[in-house]
């Protein structure tokens, strides 16, 4: 690859374009916790809590919200 940007072909200036975005772009959107361990206490306490939604007990319907907020 071409040591300076004048020496560079338009179509490899577009891949370090690319590639630098994409770098960027991963290092700000990409998952934080990647790589890390899920305690055991805490994978039984988000179990409970999907069961509980989903069983009515928690959280609130979206048609609900929506008619609270007067978002119609």
């Amino acid at each position: 690859m071409a040591a300076t940007v004048a020496k560079m072909t338009k179509h490899e200036l577009k891949e370090i374009i690319e590639s630098t975005v994409e770098k960027k772009l991963l290092q700000l959107l990409g998952d934080p916790d990647q790589g890390l361990v899920l305690r055991k206490a805490l994978k039984d306490r988000l179990l409970r809590q999907r069961k509980a939604v989903a069983a009515g007990e928690r959280g609130e319907s979206l048609a609900a919200i929506v008619k609270r907020l007067g978002l119609n």
